[in-house]
């Protein structure tokens, strides 16, 4: 999941020693979203990741997310943990903590620049866009689609 905003608070970094002896590192931000109803969401980049991914107050962010939820003690307790970043800009993107570069999937693929994408196997197979507007290829039968 991704969500955009400002980070408003750097809360600190935590570090410690696990049960099995394992070093650990957090650290703590909280960002507001934009538009019209600005949430605050606290959340936190564990391990190794909080030594690459290195974020400002005051800049604005794209973040890559997971969320979990546990029990204890009979309440329930969520967490937001970070993953990647990049900057938001707009119309312009780049990455932090991201080992594929400036491109934020797992594949490292870059969207092709230009008015026509094809999708599909073959040429002539699939759908085509041309100007934002989409379109089956000529010869294209409903029979075959699977569902």
């Amino acid at each position: 999941m991704e969500i955009e905003g400002k980070i408003i608070n750097f809360l600190g970094e935590q570090s410690g020693t696990s049960k099995a002896g394992n070093l650990w590192k957090k650290k703590e931000y909280v960002l507001e979203t934009f538009g019209n109803y600005p949430r605050k969401v606290k959340f936190h980049i564990f391990g190794d990741r909080a030594d690459t991914i290195l974020l400002e107050p005051g800049r604005d962010y794209v973040l890559s997310f997971d969320l979990e939820s546990r029990e204890f003690n009979g309440r329930w307790y969520t967490d937001v943990s970070v993953y990647g970043a990049r900057d938001y800009v707009a119309n312009q993107q780049q990455s932090f903590g991201n080992p594929q570069g400036g491109n934020f999937n797992n594949q490292g693929y870059q969207a092709p620049q230009g008015g026509n994408m094809q999708f599909g196997g073959q040429q002539g197979s699939g759908f085509q866009v041309n100007n934002d507007q989409f379109t089956a290829n000529a010869g294209e039968s409903d029979e075959d689609l699977p569902f």
